[in-house]
C-alpha cells in the first residue's frame, strides 16, 4: 500500500493488481551518474529482452529515474498508471519514451512472446530529484491488460 497527501478536500482510492509474470520482471539499477540517459536506455532494453515473452507481451513499461531505490521503482510503477495517449510534458522525458517505445518494438520480441513488432503498448518515465553520487533506475513491467481501477470519495457536506 502506498499512501500520498495531495491538497483538497477528497479521498481517491487507486487499485493496480499486477500478476506476477509482469511483476517478476520489474529491475532496478543502481547506475553511476556517469551512465546517464544512456545508461538508463541501455538498462531499460537489458529488463525489457531479459524478460522476452515471460510478461505476455505486448507490454506497458514504466520507468523511474532518481530519488533513492525504493522511490525510482515506486516512480516507475507510479508512471504506469498514466493514460496510454498522455504525452510527457517533459520535452527530455518525452523524447525518451518515444525512443525507448521505438527501440523495444525493434527487438522483434512481439505479442506473447511468439515475434513481430509490437513488443510494448507504451513507455512512460517518472523523474526525481536525487544524490548526485547516484543513478537510480526502476523499470515495472506490466502486462497487456494493464487492469486498475480509481474511486474517488468526496464529503458531501463540503
Amino acid at each position: 500500500m502506498d499512501v500520498e497527501v495531495v491538497e483538497g478536500k477528497y479521498l481517491e482510492l487507486t487499485i493496480f493488481p499486477k500478476g506476477f509474470g509482469s511483476e517478476n520482471n520489474n529491475a532496478l539499477k543502481m547506475a553511476l551518474p556517469g551512465e546517464g540517459v544512456e545508461g538508463v536506455k541501455e538498462f531499460v532494453m537489458e529488463t525489457v529482452l531479459k524478460a522476452s515473452g515471460k510478461p505476455c507481451p505486448p507490454t506497458r513499461i514504466g520507468v523511474g529515474i532518481g530519488g533513492s531505490s525504493d522511490y525510482a521503482l515506486k516512480l516507475a510503477k507510479k508512471a504506469l498508471l498514466r493514460d496510454v495517449k498522455s504525452v510527457n510534458p517533459d520535452e527530455r522525458l518525452a523524447k525518451l519514451e518515444d525512443e525507448l517505445i521505438e527501440h523495444i518494438n525493434s527487438t522483434g520480441i512481439g505479442p506473447m512472446g511468439l515475434g513481430g513488432k509490437t513488443t510494448a503498448l507504451d513507455v512512460k518515465v517518472e523523474l526525481a530529484d536525487t544524490h548526485t553520487a547516484g543513478l537510480p533506475i526502476g523499470v515495472c513491467v506490466q502486462c497487456w491488460a494493464a487492469r486498475h481501477a480509481t474511486a474517488v470519495l468526496e464529503d458531501p457536506q463540503h
